[in-house]
């Protein structure tokens, strides 16, 4: 058996009155992140891990934010895009663990929503994957609800 591990991470822009998807769920916040798909940062930061770990380049590569067929689209169909890729070199996803880093709004009660919505796009157990949060504090461009970062590290087999 062959191991991989992959780490992926990514940033968007927060604005008001914009939609906020993390995780494939919906927000209710008065900022949202700012992108060219739907910047859920969470997803986008799990792609590029197992884009990463499978030695596939990273999510920009295959999902250009100039390439109007991913304008608007929702990340869990780039997350399920990835899967196909991955699959096709023979891989499969062991576990997921990711961090998320913003101010507000709290994201604990929806972790066990976007464990689902991962776990189905991908064919892994919600055992499989692991959602955090943090603050920054109330420093720098997280701590001021300028931006969202997340980060993701991923196990691969073949």
């Amino acid at each position: 058996m062959k191991i991989r591990v992959g780490f992926g991470f990514d940033v968007h822009q927060l604005k008001d009155q914009h939609p906020f998807v993390v995780g494939g769920v919906t927000l209710d916040h008065h900022k949202g992140a700012f992108g060219h798909s739907d910047a859920d940062v969470l997803l986008h930061a799990i792609c590029d891990a197992l884009l990463g770990a499978a030695n596939l380049r990273d999510i920009g590569f295959h999902f250009k934010n100039t390439d109007d067929r991913w304008k608007g689209i929702s990340s869990l169909i780039l997350l399920k895009e990835t899967v196909k890729l991955l699959a096709e070199k023979g891989w499969r996803i062991g576990n997921i663990d990711a961090m998320l880093c913003l101010e507000a709004p709290k994201i604990n009660p929806h972790i066990p929503a976007m464990q689902q919505n991962i776990a189905d796009a991908i064919g892994i157990s919600t055992e499989d994957i692991s959602i955090k949060a943090t603050t920054n504090e109330q420093m720098g461009f997280i701590g001021r609800e300028e931006g969202v970062v997340s980060y993701a590290v991923c196990l691969i087999e073949k």
